[in-house]
């Protein structure tokens, strides 16, 4: 080990220092090595390299696999609330220089690691904050942020989601959102999206029922769905639904295996100036419609296929759904109903699917589907997403426009 390492202090190997130097702010606790850490949640620690030389200083989280989040790379620079402040006003103003639209009232504010500020995210819905913590490491800090919050953004109020998970995977059981900050907010309000509008509910415990990353993808079918009939595979509340009919979609089937997703995507086409009762809205699991749809021989222009990372569905034989392993079973159940020359559109949002391995699934379901595809259309996270280069588990987002042989 060489020299006594100070208290409060992890020695890295070359390589994961390299990557943390590099950007990289995730430190795995098997990166720790044998020597054991016990600090209270929330202490900053000391990343140093074999040499002893200074790498970076993170937050200790007790009860993740990602032991450290790294803050800073400035051994002079402390983990404080001055620092935080710091950030959110640079991650704000950056917002404010980059993506200000009067048009776009939910964006994301505070990406995470990828605005210095690791396990944090923040979400603007009009006059509303929606703050999501993935570690409970930053229970020393929390307070300035949320001041600091108030400060830059001014929002009538801020709600938190706790989404870390313990080592034993387990989530911390919420019925709803915190309020923190502010009046409690309505159970729906609307915000706008170029000149669309959706329902969204920031007192919800996960989903508001927006999801801001997709906004490149949700254009993009927009622009590709004049005169096309249209199938929205795991439509949720129907964002995309809407964007197909405001593109000049001939037709929208949605299919959700939620009838109150299907509830809330009446209301967004209500709220969007569309007839709510024009799309078709099917209840059930994914496979089995698609397998009846095949039976019947009836196809689509445009198939979506925008699947949850994890859900449940019987249909998988009592085994909850995984985007790494049924993602190209599900291509191919989705070709098998898109007409020739039609578009297949497809989206994962895992960082454990990278963007060769998505491809690949793009390929082995067209295998299987006895065609192939051809992309002609690739979207990634819009702007507000920003990601760093040493870090790119923070790129996540999959998106592509294929057309089929």
């Amino acid at each position: 080990m060489g020299a006594q390492v100070r208290k409060n202090t992890v020695r890295l190997s070359q390589d994961v220092a390299h990557r943390v130097r590099s950007g990289h702010p995730w430190v795995y606790r098997e990166a720790l090595g044998p020597r054991p850490l016990a600090p209270e949640p929330g202490t900053p620690i000391d990343l140093v390299d074999p040499d002893g030389e200074f790498v970076g200083r993170g937050l200790y989280d007790a009860d993740s696999i990602i032991a450290l989040r790294v803050f800073v790379r400035n051994p002079d620079v402390q983990i404080d609330g001055a620092l935080i402040a710091e950030r959110v006003r640079a991650a704000v103003a950056m917002r404010k220089r980059i993506v200000a639209n009067d048009k776009l009232q939910c964006m994301r504010l505070i990406n995470a690691e990828s605005d210095g500020l690791p396990g944090i995210v923040v979400e603007k819905y009009g006059d509303y904050l929606v703050l999501q913590l993935y570690t409970a490491a930053i229970v020393n800090v929390r307070d300035s942020l949320l001041d600091a919050l108030m400060a830059e953004v001014k929002p009538k109020a801020i709600y938190e989601q706790r989404r870390y998970r313990s080592l034993g995977g387990d989530a911390p059981r919420q019925a709803g959102a915190d309020l923190v900050r502010g009046d409690p907010a309505p159970v729906e309000i609307v915000v706008t999206e170029d000149d669309l509008s959706f329902v969204c509910d920031v007192t919800s415990p996960l989903s508001t029922g927006l999801f801001a990353d997709l906004r490149e993808g949700r254009r993009a079918v927009r622009q590709w769905a004049k005169g096309r009939s249209v199938l929205n595979l795991f439509s949720y509340t129907g964002a995309i639904s809407v964007y197909a009919q405001a593109g000049g979609a001939t037709e929208v089937v949605a299919i959700d295996v939620a009838a109150k997703a299907h509830a809330r995507a009446r209301r967004n086409f209500t709220a969007s100036g569309f007839d709510a009762e024009k799309p078709e809205h099917i209840v059930g699991d994914v496979f089995k419609v698609l397998a009846r749809f095949t039976e019947r021989g009836r196809k689509f222009d445009m198939v979506v296929v925008d699947p949850p990372a994890f859900a449940s569905a019987a249909a998988r034989g009592g085994k909850p759904w995984s985007a790494m392993r049924d993602y190209s079973e599900l291509i191919a159940a989705a070709l098998e109903v898109t007409a020739p020359g039609g578009l297949l559109v497809a989206a994962s949002s895992t960082h454990k699917m990278t963007s060769q391995e998505f491809e690949l699934a793009l390929a082995d379901g067209a295998y299987a589907a006895g065609t192939r595809l051809q992309i002609v259309d690739r979207r990634g996270l819009p702007p507000d997403f920003p990601t760093l280069p040493g870090f790119p588990e923070g790129n996540y987002l999959k998106f592509a426009v294929a057309v089929r042989g």
